[in-house]
């Protein structure tokens, strides 16, 4: 690595860090004497695997550790101030002003009670930088940086009130209120669909390169890091595998590790048996309208999904992929239209529906963070549906814990007694895709559950959803914005937009062209790995607005 601990553009320098975190009551290494160092205006790219230590070393930076894990040895200097056992005032008057954070998660970094535009201005505001109108004003302008809709009016939305695109946007524009030195990005763009996360990473390189700032952007996506790190670092296990300027790790990683990342994944599960011509689907929803007060975002749909399939809903942030999701469960009882389950109708709420039906449709969750009780053990977590559902108690229940924890890949001694906030955001989400399966359900809304996954743990959920497809001729209703996937595991796709359905067809019928221009859109927002496809796009898109 690049000596530049003499640089007068030297802002961050982690020596020799050393984390540890505490598990089943001893504490276990977890970052391992990792160095780093960055420039003003330099954007460090971190990758690696789910629980490489990726978002741990990010929070160092800031000179915060995560209820469960200390610094055990090694320097944070940050503009020149040790911030390795620095008091909590020095702290505090850095992070928010001249450090940012912007989480993975952004339901679960809001405050649910307060409206956005509040949580806005508090920053700038409680360090003395703008009034609170000022601030307000300042939020509409990064709002409508972030291509958020209605930049005027949506700071006045409270979290639960916008999309999980949108809220993540909301978040990338709150981190940026303080025009800070230093934003450690982690996993910004997990929740957009490809054609938003084309709009915020020109707003973030746009505004980092503007005001001179650093970064440091951690994701599980390559294609991603390509358009938006000076250089990348690449860690496994706690410890780092290689460091280089981004076109030479593209074109020359030196590691095997790094080039089995680098590795085009390309799971493709065989095709499903071919539906008789009178097969009845198992769920179909017709003519299907729902809205949020006065709010429409479902505008009559209808589709079909057959027993054993799996359907795959796209679609733009906002496009109504699951609010579809939450008339099914019954979480958003329809204004217009029915939802059926084997020829019957669905009661619209959830509470009026038997246990029997309820243990039938499982949904997994698109935010793991939020899905999940943090005072809960997964002990707990997995052990209340197997009782609830199917009264399992005692050994029979420990044993079947155990069973659903190796069927996504954890380790059962390991894992047992964990909380939530003990795991990974990849460990996260194979938690919620094994509480599913604790009910042993005939038809599962995978809502966005790989999105929080890297790329080498992904293809293995998503070999283990295929397998357990065919042994249990189980039937998925696969919502994602991530189009890989889509040419993955989908038999059939349905594209939405602003509420509508716009096509639906066989898979291969929706990818051949030609393409409607809404999906032609889609298909071309996929980032490839080549550090000029973002300019070379967004040059395409003004010279030909789309």
């Amino acid at each position: 690595m690049k000596d530049t601990s003499h640089s007068t553009d030297l802002l961050l320098q982690i020596s020799d860090l050393r984390i540890e975190g505490r598990s089943g009551g001893a504490w276990q290494e977890i970052v391992k004497g990792v160095d780093l160092s960055l420039n003003r205006g330099e954007i460090l790219g971190l990758i690696g695997e789910s629980g490489a230590g990726k978002s741990t070393l990010g929070l160092a930076a800031m000179g915060y550790t995560k209820g469960g894990c200390r610094i055990s040895s090694g320097s944070v200097r940050f503009d020149g101030q040790e911030l390795v056992g620095a008091p909590a005032e020095q702290l505090r008057s850095l992070r928010g002003a001249r450090i940012a954070y912007v989480a993975q998660s952004a339901a679960a970094a809001f405050n649910p009670a307060y409206r956005l535009i509040r949580q806005y201005a508090e920053a700038p505001v409680r360090h003395g930088l703008m009034s609170r109108q000022q601030a307000e004003a300042d939020a509409v302008d990064l709002y409508r940086a972030m291509q958020l809709p209605d930049p005027a009016q949506i700071g006045f939305r409270y979290p639960h009130q916008v999309s999980g695109g949108q809220l993540q946007r909301a978040m990338t524009a709150m981190a940026m209120a303080c025009r800070p030195d230093l934003i450690i990005f982690d996993e910004p763009t997990t929740a957009l669909d490809v054609t938003t996360q084309i709009e915020v990473l020109s707003a973030i390189r746009k505004v980092v390169r503007e005001h001179h700032t650093a970064a440091i952007y951690i994701t599980h996506d390559l294609a991603v890091v390509a358009q938006m790190a000076d250089r990348v670092k690449v860690l496994l296990k706690g410890e780092e595998v290689e460091e280089a300027e981004t076109r030479q790790m593209l074109s020359h990683p030196r590691e095997a590790y790094t080039k089995s990342l680098w590795a085009v994944r390309d799971f493709r599960r065989a095709p499903m048996p071919k539906l008789a011509e009178d097969a009845a689907p198992l769920l179909e929803i017709e003519n299907v309208s729902a809205a949020y007060g006065a709010v429409k975002v479902l505008d009559d749909i209808s589709l079909k999904v057959h027993r054993g399939r799996t359907v795959a809903v796209v679609g733009e942030s906002g496009s109504g992929k699951s609010t579809t999701a939450r008339v099914i469960m019954g979480l958003l009882p329809p204004s217009a239209g029915s939802v059926r389950f084997e020829g019957q109708e669905l009661p619209p709420r959830s509470r009026a529906r038997a246990p029997a039906l309820q243990r039938r449709v499982q949904m997994i969750h698109q935010m793991a963070d939020t899905a999940l009780n943090p005072k809960h053990r997964i002990r707990e977590i997995l052990g209340r549906p197997l009782t609830f559902f199917l009264g399992l108690k005692g050994k029979a229940k420990d044993a079947r814990i155990r069973e659903l924890l190796s069927l996504i890949e954890l380790d059962p001694d390991q894992f047992i007694d964990r909380l939530p906030a003990e795991l990974s955001g990849g460990q996260k989400q194979r938690l919620c895709i094994a509480r599913a399966l604790a009910a042993e359900p005939e038809f599962i809304i995978c809502d966005e559950i790989t999105s929080a996954l890297d790329q080498l743990v992904a293809e293995g959920i998503l070999r283990l959803l295929d397998r357990l497809q065919r042994e249990m001729e189980l039937t998925y209703l696969f919502i994602t914005h991530d189009l890989a996937t889509v040419r993955s595991i989908a038999d059939e796709v349905v594209v939405m937009k602003e509420g509508r359905i716009v096509e639906q067809g066989p898979k291969d019928a929706i990818f051949s062209p030609p393409h409607p221009p809404y999906t032609e859109l889609l298909l071309s927002s996929v980032p490839e790995m080549d550090p000029d496809w973002l300019d070379n796009v967004l040059e395409e898109r003004r010279l030909n607005p789309v």
